[in-house]
């Protein structure tokens, strides 16, 4: 039974997963965080190709 417990305590496999999954979670919360303010730029960027399409319609 120690001799298992030993092996089990030398096995680093589970924790390189476990450092692959932090990983993934903080790239995950950065995304998260960044959204909001690419939301508005795109929204700003294709408010102002609407305006500029609509008044170059109503001159031409």
């Amino acid at each position: 039974m120690t001799k298992l417990l030993n092996k089990l305590a030398q096995d680093r496999k589970g924790a390189t997963a476990i450092e692959y999954g932090l990983i993934a979670a903080f790239i995950a919360l950065a995304i998260v965080g960044a959204l909001p303010g690419i939301r508005d730029n795109l929204s700003g960027t294709f408010g102002t190709i609407k305006n500029n399409l609509q008044s170059s319609s109503t001159q031409g």
